[in-house]
């Protein structure tokens, strides 16, 4: 990856009269203010379905793209939808924030009047959409079995279903078929119009960053379908779940909750669970960074049951068995290693021998307690500064929440003064970096604090609903943003003095 940089910002985030981000002309305008802005990266959260919580990170799917981001102002330009039916639903009244009951409640009648009208025309396409995606009929028939069974987890589904038993999945298909249609008609509005916006964004030179995270969730098509997969009993219920022990963001531990793979099944067929996944991941994005590299080295596995993530245990992954074939398998796809947490010895070699660039986050880099490999100096080029996380508070907000003494070495490392602004001087102290890749959050741009976090580890609710709004990048900031980037030769335009 050439020296450049880029900014990070949730679909979810954008600015949209309907209560949340989607890929219409929002999406349209940010790419070209990233373009302008001298950004040669969007980094996006994952953009699949959501469950409980709202998480992006525990979707219904790996595959599947999120409902709520097919822009319904497209779908009225196609003749699927009238305004006056857009119009007509509650989308929720705070423009600065998601009200996801009300986007859950309106979401879906409105995308079943678009089936009705497009269904008998799109037939063959959405046909041959379905035979390019192998996972597509499974994730259709899950989301309608969601329904059947009042949105339960599937955990709870009857036991035919649960367990694939006989020709249940057959005699559900046919049963269910009005729902089957609209989760299959769905995706392919969506990747119908995530492939033009990707599109557009090549053309004006901004590449995609994806999140990949390393696990999936329990309550997904991609456990029901493929349970061999994980590490579940008899009866598919997980022996082990996912986590971390305590930690910064956490005294209690994080308990995630995502099964367990089966590591030496994986193994036995080659990988080739993970080959499919990122082939599918390659349909989205550029790079993917994938969540918690370092449970590819070993991963904290906590016994199902548990209501804290204190009393698991740390057990050996697969290491460069399974880094080395996605590297070598997928040479069109280029790969970050989000290596933050308890880093060993045995992780840190394996970051070392897979090539993968890590990260390095400024907000992590000043604790006046002891030397931190996060303070620039320390940087080789192969690795992605950050100022923080979608997990980290604002730049702005940090100021405020971190220990005095480590906010006084900031200053001091930095140099950090009052008339630059606090912000942009952290900002500078990434952009000036040698790291070929720096990233930001929108709101750090912004200078916003606490209040436009996206989230903070291990609190449910409230998460991932801070939005922008329409006016908040304006041809000041864009040119401003510019110049630091063409000042620190990150600028995806040339070189201008």
């Amino acid at each position: 990856m050439k020296r450049s940089c880029g900014i990070l910002l949730s679909v979810s985030s954008l600015p949209s009269p309907y209560g949340i981000g989607s890929l219409g002309k929002a999406a349209y305008n940010f790419v070209d203010f990233l373009a302008d802005a001298g950004q040669a990266w969007w980094q996006m959260l994952p953009v699949g379905p959501t469950s409980h919580g709202d998480s992006p990170y525990q979707s219904f799917s790996t595959y599947a793209g999120n409902p709520y981001f097919v822009d319904l102002d497209m779908l009225v330009e196609d003749g699927l939808l009238t305004k006056e039916e857009i119009d007509a639903m509650d989308w929720g009244s705070n423009p600065e924030y998601v009200d996801y009951e009300k986007i859950y409640n309106s979401r879906f009648i409105v995308l079943k009047k678009a089936l009705d009208r497009g269904w008998e025309r799109d037939r063959i396409k959405v046909k041959n959409f379905e035979l390019d995606n192998a996972w597509l009929p499974d994730y259709a028939l899950y989301m309608a079995l969601k329904r059947h069974f009042g949105m339960k987890a599937w955990t709870e589904w009857d036991e035919d279903i649960r367990l694939r038993k006989g020709d249940s999945v057959e005699k559900y298909r046919k049963e269910l078929d009005d729902d089957v249609r609209l989760f299959t008609y769905i995706q392919y509005l969506f990747f119908q119009q995530w492939n033009k916006l990707r599109a557009y964004a090549k053309e004006k030179g901004v590449g995609i960053i994806g999140d990949m995270p390393i696990y999936v969730a329990l309550d997904s098509a991609d456990v029901w379908s493929d349970p061999k997969s994980f590490q579940l009993d008899e009866k598919n219920v997980p022996k082990e779940v996912s986590g971390v022990p305590p930690d910064y963001f956490s005294a209690e531990g994080q308990l995630w909750g995502n099964p367990l793979y089966d590591w030496d099944a994986m193994k036995r067929d080659g990988y080739g669970w993970w080959i499919r996944r990122i082939e599918g991941a390659a349909k989205l994005y550029d790079v993917l960074r994938i969540d918690h590299f370092r449970g590819m080295e070993s991963y904290w596995a906590v016994p199902y049951g548990e209501t804290t993530a204190k009393n698991g245990h740390w057990v050996k992954g697969p290491g460069m068995d399974l880094v080395g074939v996605l590297t070598s398998w997928f040479h069109n796809v280029q790969f970050i290693a989000e290596d933050l947490g308890f880093l060993t010895p045995e992780v840190k070699q394996l970051l070392a021998d897979s090539g993968l660039p890590g990260m390095k986050v400024l907000e992590f880099a000043f604790d006046s307690r002891e030397p931190s490999n996060y303070l620039p100096h320390t940087y080789t080029e192969n690795c992605v500064c950050y100022v923080g996380t979608h997990d980290n508070t604002p730049v702005m907000a940090w100021e405020h929440e971190a220990a005095a003494d480590d906010v006084k070495f900031a200053r001091q490392y930095l140099g950090l003064n009052e008339k630059e602004g606090f912000n942009w001087g952290i900002l500078r102290g990434g952009l000036s970096s040698v790291a070929n890749l720096f990233v930001a959050q929108m709101q750090d741009y912004l200078g916003l604090g606490a209040e436009s976090r996206m989230n903070t580890p291990g609190i449910l609710g409230g998460n991932w609903q801070w939005r922008l709004k329409e006016d908040q990048i304006t041809k000041e900031l864009t040119e401003k943003i510019a110049e630091a980037a063409r000042i620190y030769g990150r600028s995806n335009k040339p070189w201008q003095a």
